[in-house]
């Protein structure tokens, strides 16, 4: 199965997104190192290019662009990143990304669309599980009726929508729904790709923190269906 992306959810007039744009497509380039962008091009598998910038000077460089700018609405929030997404450099991908994780409370679950058309641009795991953990998770962890579409991502041939439904309660603790849990990780345990086999093993071990007795008997439970990278992740602080 796979999930419906919007065709291209409208990227909605927003004085402050002009404004932000505008700083940023100034600021940023200006920082860059041809040399470094290189470096982080092949570290990255060449997902995007990148203007070599790294993640320090990158943040205090976003801090600039920031100054003084008004707190955003959903719509503002939704121009931002889907402009900054529309960009091919990947550092202003990653500046989308931290200002949906500064202000996923100021959206609502109508924001869902364009956080699934952000997961699948593009898509690699140095933005997909921020948006898992930071931005979808903050938006059902708001609307839990939003689970129900979690159960349709899990079922998803597109591994990061898949990935993302895994990883989407990583921060829940003792909130985390664990039947949802678990029955994702058993759904996705005969996948034989790297990324979920690793997102099942590390949705559990962040869950470990919270609740060690329920995925050690999940793991020896379910051994003989868990990849053995899997159950590695999971049990690799218990």
């Amino acid at each position: 199965m796979t999930t419906a992306v919007p065709a291209g959810p409208a990227v909605p007039d927003s004085a402050l997104a002009d404004s932000v744009l505008a700083r940023l497509t100034e600021v940023y380039p200006a920082a860059g190192d041809p040399f470094r962008a290189q470096e982080m091009v092949a570290y990255m598998k060449g997902v995007a290019p990148f203007l070599g910038i790294r993640t320090p000077e990158r943040r205090a460089l976003s801090r600039t662009v920031l100054d003084g700018t008004p707190r955003p609405d959903e719509a503002d929030c939704a121009a931002v990143a889907l402009r900054c997404f529309a960009l091919p450099e990947r550092e202003y991908h990653y500046f989308a990304v931290d200002y949906l994780r500064r202000h996923v409370k100021r959206c609502s679950s109508g924001f869902l669309p364009v956080a699934l058309r952000l997961v699948t641009t593009e898509s690699w795991w140095d933005t997909v599980d921020h948006l898992a953990a930071h931005v979808v998770g903050g938006l059902v962890a708001a609307d839990p009726a939003l689970a129900a579409r979690m159960d349709e991502w899990i079922e998803d041939d597109d591994l990061w929508v898949a990935r993302t439904a895994l990883l989407h309660q990583l921060t829940f603790k003792g909130g985390t729904d664990t039947e949802r849990l678990f029955a994702y990780c058993l759904r996705r345990a005969g996948d034989t790709d790297f990324f979920l086999r690793k997102a099942i093993g590390w949705s559990l071990r962040e869950y470990a923190k919270t609740g060690p007795d329920e995925v050690r008997a999940f793991v020896e439970e379910n051994r003989d269906r868990l990849a053995p990278l899997s159950v590695r992740e999971a049990l690799k602080h218990l």
